[in-house]
């Protein structure tokens, strides 16, 4: 018996196709203002899969959150659960496979262009931003696929859609080849999030869910570092080695698609979105009436996200401070080593791959809201401490610049262990894909506008970069703690 059977057995919130669950038992049913999918059991907590079917983790929600954290990073059969306790190892790999590709494409996509197809790096950069808007106008249309019931399904087709970027670099002979490549990979890689969060969503719950979320961002980022190594061998390798990792990423995001397909993980019963099931007339004005309250009730608590993915867009500035105005201004403005660069980048990308999971943990007695405004204090805080680091200048402005980054990267950590688990807890019933495409076109928003933000101000100097982004977060921060789901 797999673990998404036996979750379903015991009331779990996916249904797998054609998989019937040892012993048979009738589905149970639900109203239209139900929670999405059938209820779902309380877990004990977090679950791991082994070949005889899911296995508790020793550590539990009874134990305090100290302990538990103290567990995962001494227990790598915790660890493991964590990675797994949503799809099992065939996901964990499909999360893996795409940690790699998002890894590789930001450096691979531009050296295609430039080193195999000899364009201009401007109208690169141009054709890579077209892709970015296409994949943000698409996630609407996700979060509807999504709250019809469909899980599994739309996150295969994302990593179907980045597998046909791919191939199209590889016949791709001009501008117009690497732009519908560019296009689809923006389109798959802008989707993912979103489809991977609602799978995650589906099936688990609570804080579990919210340490399945870390467990797959703490796989991702260690993905993303392996990814940017092998474009560095690549691009060392000349045109011919980074033609033929178009190739290699093709394929394994094929196989992944195939790995999350063949999960079959589907929402059951019906939804908001989707129309009235066939049957009767007064059934179906029954069923249409039913929608129809369910929608309105859903408002204001979708009112309430959309206002919270407004003020997420001064966070999502954090990820471009890191690999945009940190190295400007350790260069430009400390005139230090571009190894101090390097050192920041890869000192945070260890710190999220060991403390991610941890601090979610660590911080599971917590409210979400409290957690999510608390990162934007740090990040302000954090900034003012990069603000203070360059007026010292020379050598020690670099040193504390790194030291400050610690500080940084914490903000980061409880910023993204927080943001998506609060959306996935407070969306209303049938209505999961729309509430996650808003964060995510919020995150996809910020992400764009950022290098241009980050660098205007820059130009204008750190004292106008540093105390902006700071007051920016901050206004963030008490908009979440005003207007978010409590979470």
């Amino acid at each position: 018996m797999t673990p998404l059977q036996q979750k379903s057995r015991s009331g779990g919130s996916a249904a797998r196709d054609g998989r019937p669950s040892d012993p048979p038992t009738a589905p149970p049913t639900r109203s239209h203002d139900e929670p999405d999918g059938p209820p779902r059991p309380k877990p004990d907590g977090p679950v791991g899969t082994e070949p005889d079917g899911p296995v508790p983790v020793r550590t539990g929600p009874d134990e305090p959150p100290r302990a538990r954290a103290a567990a995962l990073l001494t227990d790598p059969a915790a660890l493991f659960a964590l990675l797994t306790a949503a799809g099992g190892r065939r996901y964990a790999a499909a999360l893996l496979v795409d940690a790699l590709g998002t890894g590789l494409l930001r450096p691979f996509l531009l050296l295609y262009g430039i080193g195999v197809l000899r364009l201009d790096a401007g109208t690169v950069g141009l054709a890579m931003s077209v892709g970015m808007v296409a994949g943000l106008l698409v996630l609407p249309l996700t979060g509807r696929w999504i709250d019809r019931g469909a899980r599994s399904l739309p996150a295969a087709a994302t990593l179907l859609v980045r597998a046909a970027g791919a191939v199209a670099l590889l016949v791709a002979d001009g501008l117009g080849g690497f732009t519908a490549a560019a296009v689809l990979l923006g389109i798959g890689s802008q989707s993912w999030p979103t489809t991977h969060a609602a799978v995650v969503s589906t099936l688990t719950e609570g804080r579990v869910r919210d340490a399945a979320l870390a467990a797959g961002r703490t796989l991702r980022n260690a993905g993303l570092g392996a990814g940017a190594l092998l474009a560095t061998f690549a691009v060392a390798g000349g045109s011919g080695a980074i033609r033929l990792l178009a190739g290699v990423t093709a394929a394994a995001c094929l196989v992944a698609a195939g790995l999350v397909h063949s999960l079959r993980v589907t929402a059951t019963g019906p939804t908001p979105g989707a129309g009235p099931r066939p049957a009767a007339d007064s059934r179906r004005a029954t069923d249409s009436r039913r929608a129809t309250d369910s929608r309105r009730a859903a408002g204001p608590a979708l009112r309430r996200i959309g206002l919270l993915s407004a003020a997420n867009l001064p966070y999502a500035f954090c990820f471009d401070v890191l690999e945009v105005a940190l190295p400007a201004v350790l260069v430009l403005h400390l005139h230090a080593s571009p190894a101090w660069s390097s050192g920041v980048f890869v000192g945070n990308t260890v710190l999220v791959i060991t403390l991610q999971l941890a601090i979610v943990l660590r911080l599971g007695n917590r409210s979400r809201r409290a957690v999510l405004a608390t990162s934007g204090a740090v990040l302000a805080l954090s900034y003012l401490g990069f603000w203070a680091a360059t007026a010292i200048g020379g050598t020690a402005g670099a040193a504390t610049l790194a030291a400050v980054s610690v500080l940084f990267t914490l903000g980061e950590i409880l910023y993204t262990g927080s943001g998506t688990a609060l959306v996935a807890a407070t969306a209303p019933p049938g209505l999961l894909g729309r509430a996650l495409a808003r964060w995510e076109v919020s995150m996809g928003i910020g992400r764009a506008l950022a290098p241009v933000v980050l660098t205007t101000l820059l130009a204008v100097g750190p004292g106008a970069l540093w105390p902006v982004l700071a007051a920016a977060t901050l206004l963030a921060a008490a908009a979440v703690t005003r207007l978010a789901p409590k979470g």
